[in-house]
């Protein structure tokens, strides 16, 4: 036998007519009690107390005739007990009468109740209903429907809230996975085309020599050190996305320093200042980010051109700016080269995958920071990473030693 299973509105609707019901039994239990107690024989008129039946009974006592007092007596006897007695029914009468009709408005009041909770209850789980259809027409496709409540801020208003600020992240987070998937299959294919292209020349030929089969092993070693830094780079973005994997006092001077020191400038002119300046993160990705910086402004350069790398601290931000000369750049384009696998059209054919800033401004967000470039009138561009300066109170992590 199936098990007849009752809806959340039902089961309210039955709870919100019980309760009413079990409320309206209790009051109807003690006004009955209360009327009983108090309404007695005495406070109800009988004729034993009315005024003309006493008249009459005055008027048999001094009647001429000779009367028996036995006899008089058994009549002003029989006449209390009569008029006690019907008392006593319309006390009852009384009672009985009170009994039935509040017992009966309180069965029609009950039917009002369950009706108005049935109301209520529907009015109060339509919430719920719409996030259950946003939830069932949900998918990897479609997350663009919202709830938008209104109406008093409840828990169910909360939970509607929650529900679309969770479509939010997930809506992000898919469209940034296929956007990124995409970027990334079309970003790999260059590597594997290139491979394809140089084993396909060399084993056309009849006998290849054995510098041409060197040679192409030497070309298809560099694409697959290509790809393998591609996708190395590809993690670090995606692990890091707005994440910490730990938190310490770093002196970012130092950091520049390192970097600065185990970077080959070439041709370049660099000029460096740096004052002291304690950031809370990961010094990992702290040089991570500085190194991608340093790096991008020596790729992105002039031959005899010029890299500045400037740290300053104030009470609660510290600023680096890294600044390099080049070709000059579009200011209304600056904020493309944030984006993964973004790379200007003069920059194109150069070393890179267009993701060493995207992966920048993921990790400066990551420690509460801000990263913004500017391009200079010259040629080349400035980019300013602002972070959170560290709290006096934290420990200062020892420097890693510079190699």
């Amino acid at each position: 036998m199936r098990r007849l299973r009752l809806t959340a509105r039902a089961r309210l609707t039955i709870l919100f007519a019980a309760l009413y019901a079990v409320g309206g039994t209790i009051l109807l239990v003690i006004t009955y009690v209360l009327v009983a107690q108090n309404v007695s024989v005495a406070d109800i008129n009988s004729p034993a107390s009315d005024a003309s039946f006493q008249k009459a009974c005055a008027n048999v006592a001094t009647s001429p005739k000779p009367l028996d007092e036995n006899l008089k007596f058994k009549c002003a006897t029989s006449i209390k007990l009569g008029a006690a007695a019907a008392a006593g029914a319309q006390r009852r009468a009384m009672l009985d009468d009170l009994l039935l009709y509040a017992a009966l408005t309180l069965v029609a009041t009950t039917i009002v109740a369950a009706f108005a909770g049935w109301l209520i209850a529907g009015r109060i789980l339509r919430p719920i209903h719409r996030l259950t259809e946003a939830a069932r027409n949900a998918s990897e496709n479609n997350l663009s429907q919202r709830l938008d409540l209104n109406g008093p801020h409840d828990e169910i208003r909360e939970l509607g809230d929650t529900f679309d600020a969770m479509l939010d992240r997930l809506e992000f987070a898919f469209l940034a996975q296929r956007r990124f998937i995409a970027n990334a299959s079309h970003e790999l294919r260059t590597p594997l085309t290139v491979m394809r292209t140089t084993l396909d020349v060399v084993l056309a030929k009849r006998s290849p020599s054995n510098a041409e089969l060197v040679a192409m092993g030497e070309d298809v070693r560099a694409e697959v050190s290509n790809a393998d830094a591609l996708i190395t780079t590809l993690l670090a973005l995606a692990q890091n996305e707005g994440t910490l994997r730990s938190s310490d006092r770093v002196d970012l001077g130092v950091i520049v320093s390192g970097v600065v020191e185990r970077t080959d400038f070439g041709t370049l002119t660099r000029e460096v200042r740096i004052d002291g300046a304690d950031v809370e993160g990961d010094r990992l990705l702290l040089e991570r980010l500085v190194s991608n910086l340093v790096s991008n402004a020596i790729r992105y350069n002039i031959p005899g051109g010029d890299v500045t790398v400037d740290v300053t601290a104030s009470n609660d931000l510290v600023t680096l700016r890294i600044a390099n000369t080049g070709t000059p750049v579009e200011p209304a384009r600056v904020d493309e080269i944030f984006q993964p696998f973004t790379r200007l059209d003069e920059r194109v054919g150069t070393e890179g995958f267009g993701l060493g800033l995207a992966l920048v401004e993921t990790i400066a967000t990551a420690h509460g920071g801000t990263v913004g470039a500017t391009a200079l009138a010259a040629g080349g561009l400035e980019v300013v990473v602002r972070l959170p300066a560290a709290s006096a109170s934290a420990p200062v992590e020892a420097p890693a030693a510079v190699g």
